[in-house]
């Protein structure tokens, strides 16, 4: 019996170590074995979502979603500090909980099921070293495991110190970029608001510019989100953003340059600078998707239908932005949004992200225009556009 509850301790530990070592030290992977953080963010996300998918969309909601982020990362830290405390005083108990008790008179404890309460104790105030000293192992093995947890319990809270620091970092970096596509596309952002709001002033310059601005937006978050997957559940400060709204829309911004922008000269999009974007930020939707093991699922109803795609057209072309019509264009488009949809979906479903339209909502004002004053008092101030 205590072989075996030695052996289970020595378990925790190894699982709790390695878990810790490779959420905040070692460089993540793609593809990888299943860990104490992954099983943790599964069943805590689920039970999360499901409590309140229930809830109307909206700031409410979108209040206790945001909590999730970070209370999840504190319980995560707390689940692997109860591991290890729990696993040394297993090793204690399975020594014969050789401690000298201060509050006990007499000789010390010889194990059994009593001692455990006292090891598990000694185990906690050796681990955060808190150093009360008034229960103390008497044996050489026994005061060796507590010299290594102490030092375990020392480097493990300045891991976590050093954890947080590039948690924020990346998250703000991100949230940067998300928050300059309210004026340039919208709140939610959509490509044909991006299009039609640049179109007087689109040359190959400034679209090299901003294509290049957002494949390096979704190299970062590629890497970010694969080395730090707690990111993906951080929102954004506004109801109408998220970084799954952004994704997507570069994403389909770079489809109808592709499928078809026309321009001349100056006038014209950089399709090959599209391309490299569009490449980017897929990546980022497949294997962020796989991090989260989301299978890709297909828009259900379909987010551009024929009708929509008619209206898209008008109300580019209202801007001087010409998409090219005809069965060539409408299929190159179907075969590209096949190639990300499913999976900025899937991401969607799963962290309940609403995906932005192809089309903005009619009557939809920026994140901008609008105040918490206002919407607080039942009134919402309504600002022109910026010319």
């Amino acid at each position: 019996m205590t072989f075996l509850v030695g052996f289970l301790g020595v378990i925790l530990i190894i699982s709790a170590l390695w878990d810790s070592f490779e959420t905040i030290v070692l460089p993540r992977r793609v593809t990888r074995d299943i860990g104490l953080a992954r099983l943790f963010y599964r069943a805590t996300w689920k039970l999360w979502s499901a409590l309140l998918r229930p809830m109307r969309e909206g700031s409410r909601r979108e209040t206790w979603l945001g909590i999730y982020g970070s209370l999840s990362l504190i319980l995560l830290l707390a689940v692997w500090a109860t591991l290890l405390i729990i696993g040394f005083a297993a090793l204690q108990w399975a020594l014969g909980s050789q401690v000298m008790d201060a509050s006990q008179p007499g000789p010390p404890g010889t194990g059994g099921r009593a001692g455990f309460v006292t090891d598990l104790y000694m185990s906690g105030t050796t681990f955060f070293t808190l150093g009360y000293g008034d229960v103390t192992p008497i044996a050489t093995w026994p005061r060796a495991i507590s010299v290594v947890e102490a030092g375990l319990g020392f480097a493990f809270l300045a891991l976590i110190i050093g954890y947080l620091p590039p948690l924020t970092q990346a998250f703000s970096r991100r949230e940067i970029n998300v928050s300059l596509l309210d004026e340039r596309a919208g709140s939610p952002p959509t490509a044909s608001e991006l299009l039609r709001r640049h179109g007087p002033f689109l040359d190959v310059t400034s679209s090299s510019r901003f294509l290049l601005e957002w494949e390096r937006w979704s190299a970062e978050l590629l890497e970010s989100h694969i080395s730090y997957p707690v990111l993906c559940y951080f929102r954004s400060q506004h109801e109408h953003q998220s970084w799954v709204a952004a994704l997507t829309m570069v994403l389909d911004a770079c489809t109808l340059v592709m499928a078809g922008i026309d321009g001349d000269g100056e006038k014209a999009v950089p399709k090959r600078e599209a391309q490299l974007t569009f490449g980017m930020a897929r990546h980022a939707a497949v294997d962020i998707s796989q991090i989260l093991d989301t299978p890709p699922l297909a828009p259900d109803p379909d987010r551009l239908p024929p009708a929509a795609l008619s209206e898209l057209r008008a109300r580019l072309a209202s801007a001087g932005v010409r998409l090219s019509e005809g069965q060539a264009t409408d299929l190159r488009l179907a075969e590209l949004r096949a190639m990300y949809e499913p999976y900025v979906n899937a991401l969607s479903k799963h962290l309940l992200m609403s995906l932005p339209p192809w089309i903005p909502a009619e009557g939809a004002h920026d994140a901008w225009q609008t105040t918490a004053w206002e919407e607080t008092e039942g009134r919402r101030t309504e600002t022109p556009d910026l010319p």
